[in-house]
């Protein structure tokens, strides 16, 4: 139908990132010590300044073709153990998100 748009979701995400890794990539999902899921991923970027965090959002928002400003980090700004909500996406996107599965 015409005028009609997708009604957009806001998704939270635990990240553990590794910092100063020898690539940029999502490694996965994996389930924290309670059993919540949590992407894994790593960046070259070193942890200091925000350098990481920056380098995070940059590559999420590569992979999962999304603006970089739909990516907000609220919790873990200088910790391995992050906290994201994406905002504004579909519920198309947000599946391919979780399953783990690029575009």
């Amino acid at each position: 139908m015409a005028g009609v748009k997708d009604k957009t979701q806001n998704l939270r995400l635990n990240v553990r990132l590794t910092p100063k890794a020898s690539r940029d990539a999502i490694l996965g999902w994996i389930q924290d010590a309670a059993g919540m899921p949590v992407l894994k991923a790593s960046v070259t970027a070193v942890p200091e300044k925000g350098k990481a965090n920056k380098a995070l959002i940059e590559l999420l928002a590569a992979k999962w073709q999304i603006p970089k400003s739909a990516i907000e980090l609220v919790r873990g700004e200088t910790d391995r153990n992050k906290q994201l909500i994406i905002n504004g996406i579909t519920a198309e996107t947000a599946r391919r998100i979780l399953l783990g599965q690029n575009r």
